[in-house]
């Protein structure tokens, strides 16, 4: 078994799943920060809220000179201002014109923002004293990691934004608020019970906001918030920073008390039907909300990789299509070969004639991609397959073969045929950790073992033997009739 705490050049460790136990973070107050952190807070109207977040943030116990924070003004009207209880290095900024909600001006703010870790804030949040710093001691361990911090929600009382730095810098948040009638997060319920979720085979289900941080490279990498997602817009970021390899880390030291009530216990009904079709169409994982048959989905549940350079024509079609009709509906297929240009070329006696006639098959399909080489990163894209061409899937191999990675959380799944090639089920999450993990020397294979976890089977548990055609019935021979002779002649 792979040494779930083995440890890449420079002390990164290769943490298994979600199970971040190799990492021990200082005590609080009893370590010496040097990550600089952007704190970048989106907001639409209710100044006074933005007020008493701010005055929270101007006692946090994180170095001030480690700190900016980034207000980005979506919109409001009138327009936002800066209270005079802030912390230093606070600016606020308008989110740019052509684009609207909170998505838009999280980029905006991130895109301003020059700390090596970008921590996402609600402008209703007022938070303790060690809310940054309890956060930032996780990404002083290793750069793959996420932070959640944990909050209650509560009726807000009135304050004035002195009231609130005084309380927050002496450790009393709790005196602000009645603490008794306050709402627990359902988030919080689910990470006590998945041990911190440790043992979360879906970790991005709980980072939903509205306090976060992430190096501002990840955000880079994964691109940012989406900002066509009008609500849920968490979750689908969450669900790309978990295909990029991340470590999702609740530490709820990092107490938050958020202003007002849930927007679920408003109208819950409503707030589902509005997320549903933005999740649907972008989190694959989310099968439940996949249901319909017939449908296409905006990013697919399964990439099939197939190389085609020495494909012929038919042995192509026979191919894609036994991709796209099995029992998992949301595939996309990609075929690569060197495709030939259009430049003038004969039409009949073509050598590349096949290459072309698989072309025109499959240009107009938006199923079916057509490029030279595959691309290094299948995100968001949760599982991919990469196998010959020439032997085609059968009906339910996809299927049976995602139903066991999922059943052992591995990262990758090696099928070998009986001729010695080899199919694989890649697991997105799996095969980004390890990429970013693995040495120049050492094989990818090797690092997702151990992360993950690699299973080896035989290629004949995912395809049926084909059935023996039973050989045709040998006519029998004509049967002898013999005649007795007649007695008495």
């Amino acid at each position: 078994m792979a040494d779930t705490n083995a440890t890449a050049p420079g002390d990164r460790p290769r943490i298994r799943h979600n199970d971040y136990s190799p990492l021990t973070p200082p005590p609080l107050g009893a370590w010496t920060p040097s990550l600089t952190v952007s704190v970048v807070i989106p907001a639409h109207g209710h100044q006074g809220r933005l007020d008493l977040t701010l005055a929270s943030l101007a006692a946090q116990t994180y170095p001030a000179e480690l700190m900016e924070v980034v207000v980005v003004d979506d919109g409001s009207a009138p327009p936002l201002r800066l209270p005079e209880i802030r912390p230093e290095g606070t600016r606020l900024t308008r989110a740019p014109d052509g684009g609207w909600g909170a998505s838009h001006a999280l980029n905006a703010g991130a895109s301003a923002a020059s700390g090596d870790v970008v921590q996402r804030l609600d402008a209703d949040m007022v938070i303790c004293r060690e809310h940054i710093e309890a956060l930032m001691r996780w990404h002083h361990l290793t750069d793959q990691v996420v932070t959640i911090g944990g909050k209650v929600f509560a009726e807000e009382p009135p304050l004035t934004p002195a009231q609130v730095r005084s309380a927050v810098a002496a450790g009393e948040l709790d005196s602000l608020f009645d603490m008794e009638k306050a709402v627990p997060s359902s988030t919080e319920a689910t990470i006590r019970r998945l041990d911190g979720l440790r043992t979360s085979k879906n970790p991005y289900h709980v980072c939903t906001g509205p306090t976060v941080s992430f190096r501002r490279e990840l955000f880079r990498r994964v691109g940012g918030f989406d900002p066509e997602v009008r609500r849920g817009q968490d979750t689908e970021f969450a669900y790309r920073l978990a295909m990029s390899g991340a470590v999702f880390i609740p530490d709820l030291s990092a107490r938050a008390v958020h202003l007002g009530l849930p927007a679920q216990r408003v109208d819950g009904d409503t707030i589902v039907r509005v997320v549903t079709p933005y999740l649907a169409h972008r989190v694959p994982l989310r099968r439940d909300l996949r249901k319909e048959p017939g449908r296409r989905w905006l990013v697919p549940y399964v990439e099939v990789v197939l190389d085609a350079t020495a494909a012929t024509e038919p042995q192509a079609r026979e191919a894609v299509a036994a991709a796209l009709t099995g029992t998992v509906p949301d595939v996309r297929v990609t075929l690569t070969a060197p495709w030939p240009d259009a430049s003038r070329h004969p039409v009949l006696g073509d050598p590349a004639l096949e290459h072309r006639l698989i072309q025109e098959h499959f240009r107009h399909d938006p199923s079916v991609h057509l490029t030279a080489h595959p691309a290094l990163d299948p995100a968001p894209v949760p599982f991919r397959y990469v196998g010959p061409l020439d032997i085609p899937l059968a009906r339910g191999t996809l299927e049976s073969m995602i139903k066991l990675v999922t059943e052992h959380r591995a990262g990758l799944l090696v099928a070998t045929h009986p001729d010695g090639r080899t199919s694989r089920l890649e697991r997105t999450d799996a095969l980004n950790r390890a990429r970013d993990l693995t040495t120049p020397t050492e094989p990818l294979d090797d690092v997702i073992a151990q992360t993950h976890g690699v299973l080896h089977h035989p290629a004949t548990r995912f395809w049926p033997t084909p059935k023996q055609t039973p050989p045709p019935p040998q006519p029998k021979p004509p049967t002898r009739r013999f005649r007795l002779p007649l007695r008495g002649r």
